[in-house]
């Protein structure tokens, strides 16, 4: 079953606040994560709630984010979204981190660019 990633950003960052993200990334992977297809979204305003509806209307699996209030947490969550929160660095390599298994709430990721062995 392919699986759904929603990530904010700001800028090539996971985006520091859920509730100010002006755009996100929507990754969808096959079974082995090998097979990616990768979509930007702009919003045309910045709203948690929106950003929550997208996620839900999107069949979004996981999210991973910065900071994230506690009742959108807790909405997600109650929804069935897989919620990485407190999640620092490049969102390339926080979503490597993902697919391998090693991705954790509260992780810093360094600014190096991380090795996708997958190519």
């Amino acid at each position: 079953m392919p699986k759904k990633i929603l990530i904010p950003l700001y800028g090539r960052e996971v985006a520091p606040r859920f509730d100010l993200a002006a755009e996100a990334v929507i990754v969808q992977v096959d079974e082995t994560s090998r097979d990616r297809r990768e979509k930007l979204v702009v919003l045309p305003q910045v709203s948690a709630e929106k950003l929550c509806h997208m996620i839900l209307t999107e069949a979004i699996d996981t999210l991973v984010c910065g900071g994230i209030e506690e009742e959108y947490y807790q909405y997600l969550t109650w929804k069935r979204i897989t919620v990485y929160d407190d999640v620092i660095g490049q969102w390339e390599n926080a979503l490597n981190r993902l697919l391998r298994g090693e991705l954790q709430s509260g992780d810093i990721i360094t600014a190096s660019p991380e090795v996708n062995t997958d190519a």
